[in-house]
């Protein structure tokens, strides 16, 4: 039984008015501070577990529906076999470069998806597919270009290269918006809403994440399009402590609007291997034997 055929768990005087109020924007403004250090928190934890890892992944996608009052595939879920090499770079290592690269099915093996993610808000993420089929290398849409184009889907799922940038949190304003539960666990609800360069380039109009008090994990995350209809939902769940850092090994995207879903399981991560950065580049997608010789090195590091 594949990862997605489980259900989800899813009168005061004149001056104290002034004084209330200038507490009151001293208040917004300390929320708005801290909700920004705990995104921060958030995404250098990300990092931290995407430095020097290796990772063997499925990705299952499927049709949803409701079967009593859970959420269930509605069809046969399609599954692939992914792995999944990613080293973080930079004078600070706060930037990263990924590769992922399809093993199953037969079919579609050697499809590969290879990323470049900055902190400085002045660089554009890259991102650039191959198509085993056709042999072409094709650059896509970061999320966070001027392109006019949506950004792109990884391996025909759920989960696009908007949802995976992390990163440029100047790019948003950040709003915390109270405390809550989610799954059992307290949490702080934080908005994100991209600025207007950002907005271009975004199917996201605000973006509402439910983050672990105690872990600095997001649970859920809700997306919200323009007109202020839910259309996307993260799910995060089997959280375990890798390297001493709390990491969902289970992540779920819902399609609200084409009643989809996509859940990707890390079945394995291995961190503190040892990557070449060359390995992090165009070259690895197009080049097989180069590939599957350096992949070998890696593996023998984990197997």
């Amino acid at each position: 039984m594949n990862m997605l055929d489980r259900r989800i768990r899813f009168t005061t005087s004149f001056t104290g008015l002034v004084f209330s109020l200038f507490m009151a924007s001293g208040l917004h403004a300390q929320e708005t501070s801290d909700a920004r250090q705990i995104l921060e928190q958030v995404e250098d934890n990300q990092r931290a577990i995407s430095d020097a890892a290796f990772n063997r992944i499925q990705l299952s996608s499927c049709r949803f529906g409701l079967q009593n009052n859970q959420i269930t595939c509605a069809e046969r879920a399609r599954v692939k076999a992914l792995e999944s090499v990613s080293i973080n770079t930079g004078p600070t290592k706060r930037d990263t470069r990924a590769i992922s690269i399809v093993l199953e099915p037969a079919a579609e093996r050697g499809i590969g998806m290879l990323s470049y993610t900055y902190d400085d808000p002045t660089q554009d993420n890259e991102t650039w597919l191959y198509l085993s089929a056709l042999g072409q290398v094709k650059r896509i849409a970061s999320g966070n270009s001027d392109d006019d184009s949506e950004a792109a889907s990884l391996f025909g799922s759920e989960f696009t290269t908007e949802d995976q940038d992390t990163g440029k949190l100047q790019d948003y304003t950040i709003n915390m918006m109270g405390e809550g539960t989610e799954s059992g666990r307290d949490v702080w609800l934080i908005e994100t809403i991209p600025n207007e360069k950002r907005a271009r380039a975004s199917r996201y109009a605000r973006t509402v994440q439910y983050v672990d008090k105690e872990r600095l994990v997001v649970l859920r995350a809700d997306m919200y399009d323009r007109s202020g209809r839910e259309i996307k939902r993260l799910m995060a769940s089997r959280i375990e402590q890798i390297n001493g850092v709390w990491t969902p090994r289970s992540l779920t995207m819902m399609n609200l609007v084409a009643n989809r879903l996509s859940n990707m399981a890390i079945l394995e991560i291995n961190t503190g291997v040892t990557i070449p950065e060359n390995f992090l580049t165009p070259r690895t997608l197009t080049d097989v034997a180069f590939r599957e010789a350096e992949l070998q090195n890696i593996r023998s590091q984990v197997d």
